[in-house]
Order: C-alpha cells, then sequence, then structure tokens
C-alpha cells in the first residue's frame, strides 16, 4: 500500500480521541464488574483497538486492501487474546499492529513509519502515567489517543523530491504545453 492522499485533520483526530476515550472509559466500567478489571481492561484494549483502526483506514482515503487489513489485523489481536500474553505483552501486539496499519495506510518511507513508531510509544508512556498518577481509565485513554491525533504532523515521505510529485509535476508541464499549443493553433487559424 502506498502512502494516503491526504491526512485526517488534527480537528478529527482530536474529536476521534475524545470519543474512544469516552466510549473506552464507560466500557470498562460497565464491563469491570462483570469481566473482572483484568479482562474487562483486555476487551476494552481489544475493541478500542479495533475501533481506531477501523478509524484510521477509513481516514486514509486508500482503497486497496482494507478487508485484507482487517482481518490479519483480527487474526493478530485474536491470537494475542487465545495465548493470554500478560497484559504489558498484550499491549504491545496491539500498539504493534496500530502502528503497522497506520505506517502502511500513510506513510511512504521508513524514516516516517519509525517517526509514527515512536509517537506510538510516547502516547503508551502517557498513558501509563496518566494511570498511575490520576488512576482514571478515561484519562489513561485520552492521554493516548490525544498523542495519536498528532500522527497528522509526521508527513507521509521525508525524502526530498519525493518520487510521487515528479510525475503530477511532469504531467501538469505537459498539460500546460499542450494547452499553450492549442491556444497558438486555434489563434492562427482566425
Amino acid at each position: 500500500m502506498s502512502g494516503a492522499k491526504h491526512l485526517p485533520s488534527l480537528r478529527v483526530g482530536l474529536l476521534a480521541a475524545l470519543i474512544f476515550s469516552v466510549c473506552g472509559a464507560a466500557l470498562l466500567a460497565a464491563l469491570a464488574p462483570w469481566l473482572g478489571l483484568g479482562l474487562a481492561l483486555r476487551a476494552v484494549i481489544a475493541l478500542l483497538g479495533f475501533a481506531y483502526v477501523i478509524h484510521a483506514i477509513g481516514r486514509s482515503g486508500e482503497r486497496v486492501g482494507r478487508i485484507t487489513t482487517i482481518v490479519c489485523w483480527l487474526a493478530i489481536a485474536s491470537a494475542a487474546w487465545l495465548v493470554e500474553l500478560p497484559l504489558v505483552a498484550y499491549v504491545l501486539v496491539h500498539l504493534g499492529a496500530v502502528w503497522l496499519v497506520r505506517s502502511l495506510y500513510y506513510y511512504s518511507g521508513l524514516l516516517p513509519a519509525l517517526a509514527d513508531l515512536g509517537l506510538t510509544l510516547l502516547g503508551a508512556a502517557f498513558a501509563v502515567w496518566a494511570a498511575q498518577r490520576a488512576d482514571s481509565a478515561w484519562l489513561a485513554f485520552w492521554c493516548f489517543f490525544l498523542v495519536q491525533a498528532f500522527h497528522v504532523s509526521i508527513p507521509a515521505s521525508l525524502t526530498r523530491g519525493d518520487a510521487a510529485d515528479a510525475p503530477d509535476d511532469a504531467f501538469a508541464r505537459a498539460h500546460r504545453a499542450a494547452e499553450g499549443a492549442v491556444r497558438r493553433l486555434s489563434s492562427s487559424t482566425r
């Protein structure tokens, strides 16, 4: 998959962060009495991860590979659930899957993908910090998704003279030259 045609705006990312945070905290509060905190937290992490992946794919503008990506994400998430990984490893699997999907759909180079990995890990660190300091699921989810909203500031490619732009520039020059030739031809026949 190639880099995205357009990135979602920061405003959309902030709104999504708010929605994911509120829904995640409410779902955790509702499920914890029935499933226990550990199992409820795993379920909420999986559901929020899936929702975020759907959001990221939908906002990318890329049409190719959506179903395959979702099926692969579901397979990875299901395997992590069934293997019963420790919570830290379980969270890292979901973070890695989210990072991989975002890297495939938004970036066309290794450096932007690595910058996005750093952003993902920074968001996780802020979420852990907020959970420890405030003992609030909402605040932890908010911190994570707030940092993730800033992925729009990472350029799709960090190379100079991006190869993807070259055909557009050459086409635009050729189009202008053809229009000029048609104008000259039409003005000389009058």
